[in-house]
């Protein structure tokens, strides 16, 4: 019996917990990802959304930034928004 795509989407069986963190970027990597400290002392590699209606401004190391940890990997997150300083 197939399951529906939101079970599958919404297992989050590997440490994915969808809270927002804070973290500052590291290093720019290629493909448009970035090295992110996140409070707390752990490491992730992180992607900042793509697709139509998403204005996003261009990262430099150093800035600080709001991630989303995805559900599949836990080192891996997705950029939600730059902090304002």
């Amino acid at each position: 019996m197939a399951r529906d795509r939101d079970e599958v989407a919404d297992d989050g069986g590997d440490g994915g917990d969808g809270k927002e963190r804070s973290g500052t970027v590291r290093a720019i990597l290629p493909r448009a990802l970035y090295r992110v400290l996140v409070d707390g002392g752990r490491e992730v590699i992180a992607h900042a959304p793509s697709g139509p209606g998403r204005n996003f401004v261009r990262l430099i190391v150093g800035d600080r930034v709001i991630v989303v940890r995805l559900a599949r990997d836990a080192g891996r997150a997705r950029i939600v928004r730059k902090v304002r300083s």
